[in-house]
């Protein structure tokens, strides 16, 4: 493809010759001649000399390179769309695999495909064009919008609901009983009966082996365009908010809510009943124990002694007065040494 024909797809500056052609999208280290890489991070600048690619997208901000460039304002952005011109995927089989195994009144509307070795439970409703990968299997009473994409080796349990466009990797489980157990007087455990259901919003993508558990009543929640990597764990009767971002391993414990656009780095550990508001942002392996407010950003969380822990955590929001009021007694100190011998020399 010419290069003048990608920047009007992805609506970018062309600089540079126009007539090159482009065959495939490539890293900036790993780029040959034919290819168009990109640079959204300042730190690999000092790759662009090297490069051997036959054009670049850039930021507006970036100086004149050697070779052909794409400018925009969001070069990532434009990196993904343009990953989106080359890569054509393997299409899927059409209609039922005769081996898959579909339930005499469940309803697949048109255009909808099961794979081989696929179960669809009975009730279920499959909406147009989803693509159900082989292996996976869905209970009974499913309900899958259209265009959704469902990869090997998933389960969804029964009366879940998948929204449109969603896409679910491949081995995550959506709807597995909720961790409730009620101790007994004897020591031991009595299982809480999970009666509710998990409910995936359209646009909603969840990574491989994500768990998504569902609520003991009413619903476990992830909202419209949502993202969740790899492992991530929800509890049931959890909300995860619109355009939320969870980097993998994270842990969501029940009853937490997570507002719109929170972005969540990996590894991060919420207690159970937390209020997450809009926009905040928790730094990898953050373990909150308390509400985070809005537009928040967090971070922190080493393991030691409980007791210690607890007294540490009451006086840390303290330590910046506590610095300052040291350095004002200090100073202090000083004056009054000074009067008391003011042939003693003073402290740079």
């Amino acid at each position: 493809m010419k290069l003048n024909r990608i920047a009007e797809k992805l609506g970018c500056r062309l600089v540079g010759d126009g007539d090159v052609d482009i065959v495939r999208v490539a890293g900036i280290d790993e780029a040959g001649p034919g290819d168009l890489t990109f640079v959204s991070n300042r730190k690999y600048i000092s790759h662009i000399p090297n490069t051997r690619a036959s054009a670049i997208i850039l930021g507006e901000d970036i100086p004149e390179v050697a070779i052909p460039s794409l400018r925009t304002d969001d070069p990532y952005l434009a990196f993904a769309r343009a990953l989106e011109l080359f890569f054509v995927p393997a299409p899927p089989e059409p209609g039922i695999h005769p081996t898959a195994v579909v339930s005499g009144d469940a309803r697949l509307e048109p255009g909808a495909c099961v794979g081989a070795y696929s179960v669809v439970g009975r009730g279920c409703r499959i909406g147009p064009g989803t693509v159900i990968h082989p292996h996976v299997v869905l209970y009974p009473r499913v309900t899958v919008g259209e265009d959704a994409v469902i990869h090997s080796f998933v389960t969804v349990r029964e009366d879940c609901r998948i929204g449109d466009r969603v896409v679910l990797q491949n081995g995550c489980v959506i709807g597995s009983d909720g961790f409730g157990f009620a101790p007994t007087r004897e020591g031991a455990f009595y299982k809480i009966c999970q009666t509710g259901r998990v409910v995936i919003e359209a646009d909603v993508e969840i990574g491989a082996n994500t768990a998504i558990d569902r609520a003991a009543v009413g619903e476990t929640v992830v909202r419209r365009g949502a993202k969740l990597d790899n492992l991530v764990q929800v509890g049931h009767g959890a909300t995860i908010g619109e355009h939320s971002v969870l980097a993998a391993q994270v842990g969501v414990a029940g009853s937490t809510r997570l507002g719109k656009g929170v972005w969540v780095g990996g590894q991060v550990g919420f207690a159970g009943h937390l209020e997450v508001g809009d926009g905040a942002v928790l730094t990898a392996q953050r373990g909150p124990s308390h509400d985070v407010a809005p537009g928040a950003m967090v971070s922190g969380s080493p393991a030691f002694d409980n007791s210690a822990w607890l007294r540490s955590v009451a006086s840390f929001p303290k330590l910046p007065h506590l610095v300052r009021k040291v350095r004002q007694l200090e100073q202090e100190i000083r004056r009054l040494q000074q009067e008391r011998d003011p042939e003693r020399p003073k402290k740079s």
